[in-house]
């Protein structure tokens, strides 16, 4: 819909702070366990849930038309939200910064819950109702420039998305490029953006695309989250299977909590192979029961035979 485009780039970059300020709040967190408020990311989460409530209730003013498809999206929307909060907010997010397998708990919860909830709950859409009408058609007009409808059209492609969401994956977990990033401030940003930035556009190419007449787009679909499934396993089975410890600058805060270094990263491999897997596999199930009901009944033929 050519009235949201703008929106949508609005919501990545509105996710992309957070992003940011996390990385930036857990350098200076001293506690494992401490709930960390830092006011970027409470502003960011405070106006995305106001936008969408404000939203919600004027689109569900306007009649009872469509009100139970947009019941839903509030509840996939809201339980994303709630995630972030969990991720960017509770005790996990200091935790994250001493042990090796609740950063990876962290990631997966951005990568794996809260993206294809928020996707899901289609906010950007919802977003642009509680903006007054004018407003609303500045927007859908601002939307309409090439700047914005072509770098949007390229980067929801399937094979496009799948792409960078592998290598996001893949690169940042990467024993030099991890060390970095746990190293400076400012490349721990960019992993953090890139994984969350990467999982949108991944799960919007799954769930946010509508079905064509041939299913084309439920086969990508599908297809997305077969390879990623098996990609991201393979991943969580090296970290679990290595002999020794990809990255030395976890060793001390982890001996600090009293664990092995070598069964945290194992853990952590763990959560990816594992818990990774299954949510792939539920997506699977999800788009192949969509298919399944969009697709038209067969034609069933009667034919009369005469004899003699």
């Amino acid at each position: 819909m050519a009235t949201v485009r703008l929106l949508k780039c609005a919501f990545l970059c509105a996710l992309l702070a957070c992003a940011d300020a996390h990385a930036h709040a857990a350098t200076t967190e001293a506690s494992p366990f401490a709930w960390t408020f830092e006011p970027w990311v409470v502003i960011a989460l405070a106006v995305s849930l106001a936008l969408y409530v404000a939203g919600y209730v004027r689109l569900q003013s306007r009649g009872a038309q469509g009100r139970a498809g947009r019941t839903g999206r509030l509840a996939a929307f809201v339980a994303g939200w709630l995630v972030l909060v969990v991720a960017l907010v509770s005790p996990l997010h200091a935790l994250s910064e001493w042990l090796f397998s609740a950063h990876m708990l962290q990631h997966e919860l951005f990568m794996l819950v809260a993206a294809p909830l928020l996707v899901i709950g289609r906010p950007l859409a919802v977003w642009l109702w509680a903006f007054p009408a004018a407003a609303r058609m500045r927007i859908g007009a601002a939307t309409r420039s090439r700047w914005i409808r072509r770098p949007w059209r390229w980067l929801t492609l399937p094979l496009v998305a799948w792409i960078l969401h592998a290598a996001a994956l893949w690169c940042w977990h990467a024993p030099r490029f991890f060390e970095a990033a746990l190293a400076r401030p400012g490349i721990h940003t960019l992993q953090h953006a890139s994984f969350l930035a990467s999982a949108l556009l991944f799960w919007w190419t799954v769930f946010g695309r509508a079905a064509d007449a041939h299913g084309a787009s439920n086969a990508h679909a599908m297809l997305s989250l077969f390879t990623t499934m098996v990609h991201t396993g393979a991943l969580g089975a090296l970290l679990t299977l290595a002999p020794g410890v990809w990255y030395p600058s976890c060793i001390e805060t982890t001996r600090a909590l009293g664990f092995d270094p070598l069964q945290d990263q194992q853990l952590g491999g763990l959560v990816m192979w594992v818990p990774g897997g299954l949510a792939y596999l539920t997506g699977g199930l999800l788009i192949g029961a969509r298919w399944l009901m969009r697709r038209p009944p067969p034609r069933v033929e009667i034919g009369m035979s005469r004899e003699g």
